[in-house]
């Protein structure tokens, strides 16, 4: 007999697994749960003997594993949709960094913000996430780039994982633009973030993973390698913004490291898409940043599934390129801007989502053993959680057995 806390019936389930239904889907199904894992899963007809203490009774609703927001920006100060205007009234992107705006202006506004300042506004982003199924999230600091500002916005980002209802993965991700202070001396800003606050946030326990920005506007291939190798010898994985406005050779760096994932890769070559095949490396596709930069230029979704890359997808939300607070918005994009199937794109924010943090062990599927993230939904099949565009559909999650 199996001994659960809870007993989930009367529903169906898309576990995501590989290798048998699309979607892994098992209809009138029943899941399992003690001490916050599933213990079973399978279909209703086959639940073995058990005993449980609760049961909660889905009315025939669909059950996912939680979604997995694996690239966010969710810690910020102040608002940039001034530049929102500017671009719509020409400017490009390129063009706002570098007079002054872009990253830049969310730093002056980062630093002078507190950390309980910085914590109410990112969980009301969050919310927007989690009204859309999101059970995990990952979120990067680099609006800092500063020691204390650096550290500040990480340990907001633990804070979030501890009060914020959500699993929480931290990124350090200190290359992503140079401060105004050292506009004309870039290399001691490198050095600062390599060999200083990179060593001193991962003591103080704040960093999963760490990650850099390569465009020209940003960081060379070698300021990054720098701060790869700094990484490798505190054990840290890294990832990689890569080949997002050019071709800089980005998947391939990202791929020479092991990255867990190289994130946009508008640009990438099939060589670069090569070799991150053969490195393992996760493409994170971005859908709300190519949109709200009116880009042209897709990612190549067709060289990724001929070689056999796996491809996420995540939010992206951030303040001046992806102000995007719905998982469910990004799920319709990466199916109508980037032509995934609505599995795939459900996958992409799940399995191949957890993939990308290097925590596909704890979740992004709903297997025996795995953590007890799900979320389930008012739907008749798991692809319309692609195909509404903005209609509520989330009946509730589970949070590890919360």
């Amino acid at each position: 007999m199996i001994q659960a806390d809870r007993l989930l019936i009367d529903c169906h389930v898309a576990t995501m697994t590989e290798g048998g239904a699309p979607y892994g889907a098992i209809e009138d199904a029943a899941i399992l749960i003690k001490d916050r894992r599933i213990v079973w899963v399978g279909a209703r007809a086959d639940l073995p003997v058990h005993k449980a203490v609760e049961t909660d009774r889905l009315e025939g609703r669909w059950v996912t594993p939680g979604l997995v927001d694996c690239h966010t920006h969710l810690v910020f100060g102040g608002d940039r949709s001034g530049e929102f205007e500017q671009r719509l009234g020409g400017a490009t992107y390129e063009e706002i960094a570098r007079s002054g705006g872009g990253i830049v202006s969310s730093v002056k506004a980062t630093r002078e913000a507190s950390e309980d300042e910085l914590f109410a506004s990112a969980m009301a982003r969050l919310e927007g996430l989690k009204a859309t199924g999101v059970t995990t999230i990952e979120i990067k600091s680099g609006y800092g780039l500063d020691h204390d500002s650096e550290l500040k916005m990480l340990r907001v980002a633990r804070r979030i994982g501890r009060e914020g209802g959500v699993r929480v993965r931290t990124s350090y991700l200190g290359l992503h633009a140079i401060p105004p202070e050292h506009r004309s001396d870039r290399a001691s800003y490198v050095d600062k973030a390599v060999d200083d606050i990179l060593p001193a946030a991962h003591a103080e326990g704040l960093v999963d993973a760490v990650d850099a920005y390569c465009e020209p506007i940003a960081f060379t291939q070698g300021e990054v390698s720098r701060l790869f190798e700094k990484a490798q010898s505190l054990n840290l994985p890294v990832k990689l913004h890569a080949d997002q406005l050019s071709d800089g050779g980005g998947a391939a760096l990202a791929a020479r490291y092991h990255a867990l994932s190289a994130d946009h890769i508008e640009h990438s070559t099939e060589a670069g898409v090569i070799a991150m095949a053969e490195a393992g490396v996760v493409a994170v596709l971005l859908p709300g940043a190519f949109l709200m930069l009116r880009e042209t230029k897709l990612p190549p979704v067709d060289l990724l599934r001929k070689h056999g890359v796996r491809m996420a997808i995540a939010s992206d939300c951030n303040p001046g390129t992806s102000p995007v607070a719905s998982m469910t918005v990004v799920l319709n994009l990466a199916c109508v801007q980037f032509r995934l199937t609505p599995e795939e794109a459900l996958a992409g924010a799940t399995r191949e989502a957890a993939r990308a943090l290097g925590i596909l062990g704890e979740v992004g599927t709903i297997e025996i053993g795995k953590a007890a993230d799900l979320a389930v939904w008012d739907a008749t099949r798991p692809a319309e959680l692609a195909y509404w565009l903005g209609k509520p559909m989330l009946h509730r999650t589970y949070l590890n057995y919360l």
